[in-house]
C-alpha cells in the first residue's frame, strides 16, 4: 500500500533528507520519500503494518524536527 501525507512545520531540506533516511530503515517500509518542496511524505508499506509505521516515522519527525508534524 502506497500512501502520502502532508508535513506541518518542516522547515529545513537537510532535516527532511535525514527523517526521509530514518523512516526508510522502519521494519515493514518498502520505500518512503519526502519532498521538502510540496511537504509531503510517501510511504510504500502492507496496510497491515502501516499504523504502527506511521508512529514510528513521527518520531523520528520529532526527533530531528520538533515542531514537524505528520498531518493524517
Amino acid at each position: 500500500m502506497r500512501k502520502t501525507f502532508v508535513m506541518e512545520e518542516l522547515d529545513c531540506a537537510n532535516c527532511a533528507a535525514k527523517m526521509e533516511a530514518g523512516i526508510q530503515q522502519i521494519d515493514g517500509v518498502e520505500s518512503a520519500s519526502i519532498s521538502f518542496l510540496t511537504q509531503k511524505l510517501t510511504i510504500s508499506a502492507p496496510e497491515e503494518q502501516m499504523e504502527r509505521i506511521l508512529q514510528e516515522a513521527a518520531k523520528i519527525c520529532r526527533r530531528i524536527e520538533p515542531d514537524c508534524r505528520i498531518r493524517l
